[in-house]
């Protein structure tokens, strides 16, 4: 079962051990997402004969039904992204170097924005009076200034005194040799045992000191709050019955609560990852490696890709503008959602977002208090939703309230509700058209290349729209596109990262030496998924390069690695470095074990009749389309745009000039006629 908790619906897949997919979703509860993720555990258990409770206050409640031969659950969260991005998460003591105690406030002296002088980097998790300095000093020869046992209860003392909710130790020089970290974060942890603390060899053993301290800091910031959410959630999980809880992480793999709630920043991009595991799914069940993809939910658009049948990793970003060097696969998240608020900003122009309407209000044609245009109100005023049709929690759409609420902005908007609700999802689409290009035009891949693959309540609402705007020929609606990110969770794999810096020219580089600096993380692999599989990596660049270039590693042979490196560099930048030496600086090992595959049942459906034709607006203009079941639809059927395909949990949009046809899987694949 995989559990995807989203700004606005929680969706909840289960699969069958033979692959069979059922998809449950229900509204999401802000004030604590675990209660939204029980309801829909209880409202599956009463679906299937067990009696639900009348009221779910609480994650665990006694008499809570028991939901029937689950196996494994798969989650998604947001709680380590919510306490990056709202700044709730624990305070912070940092330990570091005497002499870099204003790292982080340094930082890379790069602008937040160049042009804009008003405009200043987020601050760090750590107060400044709250770092702490040790006096001690590790080169990359090993030590030069010792850590005495003074200096460590001194260290200590102060910690103490300012009484932290977390610790977290980025000394100098600690990925290569992590002794004096050790030795404080040993002391610490028995002075403060109630206390978490993250030192840096443990959460980042790479080079780089700010990102390194940054992550490191991030890890103390979040641990408390997340290590108390899944704890409560697998006591929950365990009450009804549950086999087993794995948490899904940015790396797009799953690990187990108590190993999660020790990697609290491996997390932060827990809910997005699923998505793009989803993705990978319905890509290889349609015979399609190249995706660009796009997951629109309640709250932001999420775009991503997936190249060679794998996801894009990308090991260096951001989130909340806070460094985080993990592994994580590539995401570009924009502020425009379903929920997503149009408003007219100083200068008379229509902006959509950052602000949104969430699950509570919700979009004003939800009908539960709010009154501000979102996106959701412009599709249902533009036609693209039906009124009849209940959302999850038999959320009744009112096509009155959106009108209403779109009136509320035309004047100022320069139109009626009409030219608003029109207005409103072109900026929409072109905010998500920037993101998309950013995460392939910007790193050299041809989106003209690829199919587009949205997905998401809203996503595949504006697939055509969004592909014109990158000259993309082919577009793939999935089975099930409202629930994708639960599927991908339900199949993700169980993944450990295992991560050492290197620093070695591949030239005069033994095959012996390669495999004995291989031979921990491998080790360390194994221990951690037994029987799973190992893959070996190496960071590579061209000596004096600033950033590196992450290939794959077969065998021990370093020639095969600088050779990989000049490809991938080559298809990256347009260059082969003209004879520069290449140096491997990190290594990694990803430990996996694959999960299940699902079954997509589209030959079960026989559906081969529209449903009727409905008039709707499409970029301004009125048309009248065919409506198709899209969960009904038979493999070979052809459909012509316009047309709308209305699902259960999510509805799609045909615009004109644009031809479907129904895979075997239940996928709908667009092509430009």
């Amino acid at each position: 079962m995989g559990v995807d908790v989203g700004g606005t619906f929680t969706d909840l897949v289960v699969l069958t051990p033979d692959g069979a997919i059922a998809v449950r979703k229900v509204a999401t509860t802000p004030e604590d997402p675990a209660v939204g993720m029980f309801r829909a555990l209880d409202a599956l258990a009463g679906a299937r004969g067990a009696p639900a409770p009348a009221a779910q206050r609480a994650p665990a409640v006694a008499g809570a039904p028991r939901a029937p031969a689950i196996e494994l659950l798969v989650h998604g969260t947001t709680i380590a992204t919510n306490a990056l991005l709202e700044r709730r998460g624990a305070r912070v003591v940092l330990v570091t170097t005497r002499g870099f105690e204003d790292l982080l406030w340094l930082g890379r002296q790069d602008r937040a924005a160049l042009y804009d002088l008003a405009r200043h980097q987020p601050p760090p998790l750590v107060a400044r009076e709250d770092v702490v300095p040790a006096t001690e000093r590790m080169g990359p020869s090993g030590v030069l200034d010792p850590l005495t046992d003074g200096e460590v209860a001194r260290v200590v003392a102060a910690v103490r005194a300012l009484a932290p909710e977390a610790v977290a130790i980025a000394l100098l020089f600690a990925f290569r040799d992590p002794t004096h970290e050790r030795r404080l974060a040993s002391a610490l942890r028995d002075a403060l045992p109630r206390v978490p603390v993250a030192a840096s060899h443990e959460v980042l053993p790479l080079f780089r000191e700010f990102e390194r301290t940054s992550t490191t800091t991030v890890e103390a910031y979040l641990r408390p709050k997340v290590s108390t959410y899944l704890e409560r959630l697998d006591g929950g999980v365990r009450q009804r019955g549950i086999g087993a809880l794995r948490v899904m992480t940015s790396s797009g793999g799953t690990r187990a609560p108590a190993a999660a709630a020790a990697h609290a920043a491996s997390l932060a991009l827990s809910g997005p990852a699923g998505g793009v595991v989803g993705a990978r799914l319905v890509g290889a069940a349609v015979g399609l490696s190249d995706l660009l993809t796009l997951d629109m939910g309640g709250t932001s658009a999420d775009a991503s890709l997936v190249v060679g049948g794998a996801p894009l990793a990308d090991g260096a970003g951001a989130v909340g503008g806070i460094p985080l060097a993990l592994p994580a696969v590539l995401i570009e998240t924009v502020s425009a959602g379903g929920g997503s608020i149009a408003r007219v900003d100083e200068g008379g122009a229509l902006r959509v977002g950052p602000d949104s309407a969430g699950a509570v209000p919700g979009p004003a044609c939800y009908g539960r208090g709010g009154e501000r245009p979102t996106v959701t109100d412009a599709c249902l005023a533009l036609g693209w939703l039906d009124a009849g049709s209940p959302l999850a929690d038999q959320v009744q759409l009112d096509p009155a309230a959106a009108e209403q609420a779109l009136r509320r902005l035309g004047p100022a908007a320069g139109g009626d509700s009409a030219r608003v609700a029109a207005g409103i999802v072109a900026v929409a689409g072109a905010v998500m058209a920037r993101a998309l290009k950013r995460v392939s035009v910007a790193r050299g891949l041809d989106p003209r290349r690829m199919a587009l693959l949205p997905f998401g309540g809203a996503g595949a609402l504006f697939g055509c729209q969004l592909a014109d705007a990158l000259g993309m020929g082919s577009i793939v609606i999935p089975p099930h596109p409202g629930a994708l990110s639960a599927l991908g969770l339900a199949s993700a794999a169980e993944r450990a990262d295992l991560l050492a810096s290197l620093h070695r020219p591949v030239d005069g580089l033994e095959p012996r030496a390669l495999a004995l600096a291989f031979a921990p993380l491998l080790a360390e692999g194994a221990r951690l998924i037994p029987a799973g599989t190992l893959l070996k990596y190496a960071d590579c660049r061209f000596a004096g390069q600033g950033y590196e270039v992450t290939v794959p590693v077969e065998g021990d042979e370093p020639a095969r690695i600088r050779d990989e490196f000049l490809a991938a560099h080559r298809r990256r930048y347009g260059h082969g470095g003209g004879g520069l030496a290449v140096e491997i600086v990190n290594l990694r090992v990803v430990a996996l074990r694959e999960g299940p595959l699902p079954r997509f049942a589209g030959e079960t459906r026989t559906g081969r009749r529209s449903q009727g034709r409905r008039a709707f607006v499409v970029r301004g203009e009125r048309v009248t389309g065919s409506v198709w079941a899209l969960d009904e639809l038979a493999a070979g059927v052809t459909i012509q745009g316009p047309a709308i395909l209305a699902g259960r949990d999510a509805t799609a949009l045909v615009e004109s000039g644009w031809c479907g046809t129904v895979h075997p899987s239940g996928a709908v694949l667009l092509v430009r006629t």
